[in-house]
C-alpha cells in the first residue's frame, strides 16, 4: 500500500490520458520529410533511447502510469521525482516523445513535447499526494493536425487530483 500525506517519501501515480491523437502520418513540411508510422511514448528521465509503452498515433486514446515519489524542498515547496520526470533548467517535466517506427521496428523521435508539472496548481498536487494520483488529461494534435510538441500546458492539459487504483 502506498503512503499518503503531504511528507516526503509520499508514492503518487502520475496517470497521462491523451486523446485526438493525429494518426499515424505526418505529412511532410519544410525542412521536414514527414513520417508514415507515428507512435508515441514517454521517454525515461536522461535516456532518449528509452521509451515506455510506445503506441500508435491512430488510437482512439494513449495513456501511462507513471510511478512518483512526492518530496518538499524549501527552495521548490512540494514536487514530484521518479524515473520519467525530468528536473532541468525551467523546472520538473514528463517527455511525450513521437517517433517514426521504420520497417525493422526500429523508432527514431522526430518530435517531443514537455508536459510541464510546473503548471499544475499546488492546491491540486497537495490533493493528489494525499488521494494518490495525479491525473494529466491532454489533446494529442496541434493546431495544424501533427502532434503536439514544446511546452504542453492548460488548456491543452488539464490537471487533477484522483484516488489512487
Amino acid at each position: 500500500m502506498a503512503s499518503r500525506g503531504s511528507g516526503s517519501g509520499s508514492e503518487v501515480v502520475l496517470r497521462i490520458i491523451g486523446t485526438d491523437l493525429p494518426g499515424r502520418l505526418c505529412p511532410p513540411g519544410e525542412n521536414f520529410p514527414g513520417y508514415d508510422n507515428v507512435h508515441v511514448a514517454v521517454q525515461r528521465k536522461d535516456t532518449p533511447s528509452e521509451l515506455l509503452d510506445l503506441q500508435p498515433a491512430d488510437a482512439e486514446r494513449v495513456s501511462w502510469s507513471l510511478p512518483c515519489t512526492a518530496s518538499t524542498s524549501a527552495a521548490e515547496g512540494l514536487v514530484l521525482n521518479g524515473p520519467y520526470i525530468q528536473n532541468r533548467l525551467g523546472g520538473r517535466f514528463v517527455y511525450l516523445s513521437w517517433v517514426n517506427v521504420d520497417a525493422r521496428g526500429v523508432p527514431t523521435m522526430f518530435r517531443r513535447g514537455k508536459l510541464l508539472l510546473s503548471e499544475v496548481a499546488p492546491t491540486v498536487l497537495a490533493e493528489a499526494v494525499e488521494r494518490g494520483q495525479l491525473r494529466a488529461r491532454l489533446t494529442m494534435s496541434d493546431e495544424k493536425g501533427n502532434p503536439v510538441c514544446a511546452r504542453l500546458v492548460p488548456p491543452r492539459v488539464q490537471w487533477n487530483a484522483e484516488n489512487a487504483r
